[in-house]
């Protein structure tokens, strides 16, 4: 589906721009624009949930059944949510986003050359879960939802005729709206935050092409990489027995759970309108 997207934004865009005159065109001044796109969600291999069973801040503890030093997660994880609450169901994997949003820039031409910088606020809709397994058997799933992101970036370009090729970079940054879902009932679960923010960069490359002396064209994709502060659920005693792998001595009080990696990746195909004045 994507190089599908990728080939017709292509093919429209070398349309439009082989309608155009080669003429030399001035890139410098303020504008502003709008653009939709289609991402995929970069996934971590092995990525799992991971346990802190002496509240020392150290996720580096297993989860064992009582009177064993078996883990009580032996059954494994997968990437994207889970069927059911046993591994042998399987899991479905995360599915990609679409964004939609306003930008607004500055360029200045020397030559050939274009340098400029760029403000951008998005509207997105993009999951990244992760789902672990119990002996019980259980599910234990924690997705991580980007609500909105924002970016200011530089661009440097190169122009020839209508068109400006140009490399852009900067710093990004996202709201994080994250949820936890567990099959198992005797357990109490606790989030210890439900929103984060989350910091980051972007990087990437587009075509921008004029239609007319203050009307463009821009086909760009965008590398994004972001990261958040952990997601934590504390996972009390509830109804559970003293045998309960989460309470076992020495902490009965309690264990606390993660994702393994907390950074979120992000591939964007974009296409959108700028209005230069």
């Amino acid at each position: 589906m994507m190089k599908t997207m990728i080939s017709a934004a292509s093919l429209a865009l070398l349309v439009v721009a082989g309608a155009s005159p080669v003429l030399a065109q001035d890139w410098s001044g303020p504008y502003v624009g709008v653009y939709g796109g289609y991402l995929e969600t970069g996934e971590e291999e092995d990525e799992r949930l991971i346990f802190d069973r002496d509240f020392d801040g150290q996720f580096d503890d297993t989860v064992v059944l009582n009177g064993t030093n078996n883990s009580a997660f032996s059954p494994g994880s997968c990437d994207g949510v889970g069927l059911s609450n046993s591994a042998a169901g399987g899991c479905d994997s995360d599915s990609n986003g679409v964004e939609g949003g306003v930008r607004a820039g500055w360029d200045w031409q020397f030559g050939n050359f274009v340098v400029g910088g760029v403000a951008e606020i998005s509207a997105v809709k993009s999951e990244d879960s992760v789902t672990s397994f119990s002996t019980t058997p259980a599910s234990y799933i924690i997705t991580s939802e980007i609500e909105h992101m924002a970016a200011l970036r530089a661009r440097l370009g190169y122009a020839f005729g209508p068109v400006l090729v140009y490399g852009t970079g900067g710093a990004a940054y996202a709201k994080v709206n994250n949820s936890f879902y567990t099959t198992n009932g005797a357990n109490t679960f606790t989030a210890r935050t439900d929103e984060d923010d989350a910091d980051g960069y972007q990087a990437g490359a587009g075509m921008e092409w004029k239609l007319a002396p203050n009307l463009s064209l821009v086909g760009e994709y965008l590398y994004t990489s972001l990261e958040a502060d952990p997601y934590v659920i504390r996972v009390g005693p509830g109804t559970a027995p003293a045998t309960n792998p989460f309470i076992l001595p020495p902490n009965t009080a309690g264990t606390d759970l993660r994702r393994s990696n907390d950074n979120y990746d992000i591939h964007a195909f974009r296409i959108g309108m700028n209005v230069s004045f």
